[in-house]
């Protein structure tokens, strides 16, 4: 059942992404039409202090025009290492430390359309010198909480980034039970 491409027309290159637009075969020899964003990929990293409590970020996201409660975030450079890429985020978000990392999986947030695998991490974290060092286009404001209050931002409604969600989801399977207050 796999699609064969055609031809590929580059339609938009921006900043972060591109978007092509593909003439596919299917199995059977019907034509369609597929528009695909390609990303540069991205990792994920729910991060916790040695007390158990968590550390997530809050972010004003402009396509949906709101504010959203994630785990930490970012966008890999070209060649560069996930586990580099989430120490680096984590540092810059929320000033803090990583001190151990643990590769939790892959995930692509929306496969239909968009070729973006996520790499997620659980981290445990000391302070830094709670400075962050954001991107200038960043305001990135870290919220501590405890795993119970996570849970119930997610089951309230509080979360709906589908990421955080699909994290937190890897990180109760993976790690249920290995800090103190899971």
């Amino acid at each position: 059942m796999k699609e064969k491409t055609i031809h590929s027309d580059l339609v938009f290159s921006g900043q972060l992404i591109r978007l092509e637009v593909l003439d596919v075969e299917l199995e059977d020899g019907t034509r369609s039409i597929r528009e695909v964003v390609r990303h540069p990929g991205a990792v994920a990293v729910l991060a916790c202090r040695d007390d158990g409590t968590l550390i997530l970020v809050r972010q004003y996201r402009k396509a949906v025009e709101q504010h959203m409660l994630e785990v930490i975030a970012g966008t890999l450079h070209k060649g560069e290492d996930p586990a580099v890429c989430a120490r680096r985020e984590v540092e810059e978000e929320t000033g803090y430390q990583v001190q151990e990392l643990k590769s939790l999986g892959d995930l692509y947030p929306s496969p239909g359309y968009v070729d973006e695998r996520i790499v997620v991490y659980f981290a445990m974290v000391e302070p830094g010198d709670g400075s962050g060092q954001q991107d200038h286009d960043e305001r990135v404001e870290a919220v501590e909480l405890s795993h119970e209050e996570v849970a119930k931002l997610i089951l309230a409604g509080g979360i709906t980034d589908a990421k955080s969600l699909a994290v937190w989801t890897l990180y109760s399977l993976h790690c249920k039970g290995e800090s103190a207050s899971a």
